[in-house]
């Protein structure tokens, strides 16, 4: 089951450049350390974890004494303590068969096997101390280049990949060769797979790893498996969904009744 981290990480990290210089603190426990400056996404995430370990005490099922420590770990009781507490209060219905069936026929291509593309792409990775601001920009005028060019004899995507990308697939021009959805980071799977374009993706793709210019050099459309083998399947992944609309909503009302400094949890 997804935990706080799952609100926590929804916001991309792209859009979380800002840092914070005071120390941030929930009903007077600090987040982080007083010399430790942190982005607002780990912020962020720091501040649910601290109300669902609080949450937990007031329910007696964490000792008063358990103690939140300046680097955001939690103790194995507290742990378990905000699982249990998530068990107990979290209530999600399992979805109908109506839902069900009209969650696979909006989302078949999410149940199709055997699809598989061939893939190059130029990465702009997002490492420590980076200006994301810069290199967004560096990313766009990269895809602007390999778009706009129509130089018959030369491959200016090979040439971008082999200059500007971080992948070690730039030695090869950033060729990936053909993937399944199962070997690309969730975020570029979403793009790419599931769609019939072929070319350079129009649009950045983000991913945990950076910025991507991705060109999709050849698709092979794989199967659509029937309702009934993946019933179970679309079940889980409405439960999932219900889980997190409904663990926004406790960690919005604890928000709400606790007193928070140097953090915002809209």
């Amino acid at each position: 089951m997804a935990t706080a981290t799952t609100l926590a990480t929804a916001t991309t990290p792209f859009e979380v450049a800002d840092t914070v210089a005071a120390i941030a603190r929930v009903n007077g426990v600090a987040l982080h350390a007083g010399d430790e400056s942190l982005d607002a996404a780990t912020l962020r995430q720091r501040a649910c974890t601290e109300l669902l370990r609080q949450a937990a005490q007031a329910a007696g099922l964490l000792e008063s004494d358990d103690q939140a420590t300046p680097d955001g770990v939690l103790s194995e009781a507290a742990a378990n303590a905000i699982e249990a507490l998530l068990e107990s209060t979290l209530k999600v219905p399992d979805p109908s068969e109506d839902e069900c069936r009209r969650h696979y026929a909006a989302h078949q291509s999410a149940y199709r096997t055997g699809e598989r593309v061939r893939l190059r792409h130029i990465l702009f990775a997002v490492t420590p101390g980076v200006q994301v601001p810069a290199l967004r920009q560096r990313a766009e005028a990269a895809l602007l280049d390999v778009r706009s060019r129509n130089d018959q004899d030369v491959d200016r995507f090979s040439e971008a990949a082999r200059t500007l990308s971080n992948c070690p697939s730039a030695a090869e021009g950033g060729d990936l060769g053909w993937l399944s959805a199962a070997d690309c980071a969730p975020e570029v799977a979403r793009e790419v797979f599931g769609h019939v374009e072929v070319g350079v993706l129009p649009r950045l793709v983000r991913s945990r790893f950076g910025l991507h210019v991705i060109e999709v050099v050849e698709r092979m459309p794989g199967v659509t498996q029937p309702f009934a083998t993946v019933r179970a399947t679309v079940a889980q992944s409405l439960r999932q969904h219900s889980y997190v609309t409904v663990l926004r909503q406790y960690l919005q009302v604890l928000a709400g009744a606790a007193v928070l400094v140097g953090v915002g949890l809209d």
